[in-house]
């Protein structure tokens, strides 16, 4: 008897270990990654792979032709837009919707030093009032609005190492000095002798968890006396019929096998 097909959306590394999960259980599934570079992470998955960014139409349509049975939202917590297309998609085709939710640290770090704000704006404004030599670790995906919002400023940005991205940073006019082409995770270690290395005086990262490093960045900030601003994740809970929301891998674990019962 076949399995019911899944598809998972999510270049996350938490996308890539729900993948790992399907593969022991023997559960049929597909993966799509907006990317390339998403694609390249996740060579090893036992699912098709699915290239290219969707909207919510072309979602339905594809998930419908494929038959699928059920979707997993394992996307990037601030990919709002992704998720809003994939609910709306899941809705329209009336296939059963899991939300994955990152665990988040942010609750547990409070210092006088970290700045936890809501927008791109907030996290500039408070940047440019207290430094002029200013390191994203923000991803490359909104560098154009930094760039607007620190007009006047150095800003360094750490960025994947990918030609399109390299290419991004360049369109901002940023120059070789600026742009730190690297691929994470980073230990704490690496972090704090980064941070010295590149002469930042503030960091402005996001609330990315325990997948996304998010400690091992704001503890050497800590350590060194730097100012931390932290871009908070958007406060995005769908409702409705069909969807379910999944904390942590933990809890994705007994759902799966729930689901191979």
């Amino acid at each position: 008897m076949t399995r019911p097909l899944i598809h998972i959306f999510g270049g996350t590394s938490d996308a890539r270990q729900i993948c790992a999960m399907m593969d022991i259980a023997g559960i049929d599934y597909g993966l799509s990654v907006a990317t390339p570079t998403g694609a390249q992470q996740a060579i090893g998955v036992r699912g098709e792979i699915v290239t290219g960014r969707m909207e919510a139409e072309e979602m339905a349509e594809y998930l419908q032709k494929r038959g699928a049975k059920m979707v997993i939202d394992a996307s990037h917590p601030y990919a709002e837009r992704l998720s809003q297309n994939i609910v709306s998609a899941c809705q329209k085709s009336g296939i059963p919707l899991i939300c994955y939710i990152r665990p988040s640290d942010i609750d547990a770090v409070e210092h006088p030093l970290i700045h936890k704000v809501a927008t791109i704006k907030q996290a500039c404004e408070i940047a440019a009032n207290l430094a002029s030599r200013i390191l994203l670790t923000t991803g490359s995906k909104q560098l154009a609005d930094y760039m607007a919002h620190l007009k006047g400023k150095t800003v360094l940005a750490r960025v994947l190492p990918t030609a399109e991205v390299l290419a991004m940073c360049e369109s901002c006019g940023l120059s070789v000095d600026q742009i730190f082409a690297l691929k994470g995770p980073f230990s704490a270690d690496f972090n704090r002798a980064f941070y010295q290395f590149c002469q930042a005086e503030v960091v402005i990262t996001k609330e990315s968890g325990e997948q996304g490093g998010f400690r091992e960045k704001v503890a050497p900030c800590l350590s060194l006396g730097l100012p931390c601003i932290v871009l908070c994740r958007p406060k995005q809970q769908f409702a409705g019929k069909g969807i379910t929301w999944v904390n942590g891998l933990e809890e994705m674990t007994r759902l799966l096998a729930n689901f191979c019962m």
